[in-house]
């Protein structure tokens, strides 16, 4: 399974999505709270590639984007592949 990591802020919607999306694949995540430690900005912005928005999204240390772009890895159906689950080796 990936290491996936996500930071966040509280009342983000795209947060939310993004958290709710990796649920329903039952992909287990790290998130990084900026609401409880606003020190972790800095280094979500250097591993970003100077992204400032919420939610980032890093699969085994590569930074994929947002909820949008973890939304499009979903409809393309490569998180069930990279989840290693029975519904993607059938694809």
């Amino acid at each position: 399974m990936p290491k996936i990591e996500i930071y966040t802020k509280d009342y983000c919607p795209y947060c939310a999505l993004a958290k709710s999306i990796l649920k329903e694949h039952r992909l287990s995540y790290v998130e990084h709270s900026l609401t409880e430690d606003p020190t972790l900005f800095g280094p979500m912005v250097n591993r970003s590639d100077g992204r400032r928005t919420v939610p980032q999204i890093f699969i085994d240390g590569v930074g994929i984007g947002g909820a949008d772009e973890l939304s499009m890895l979903d409809e393309r159906g490569e998180l069930a592949i990279r989840n290693g689950s029975a519904a993607a080796q059938a694809a």
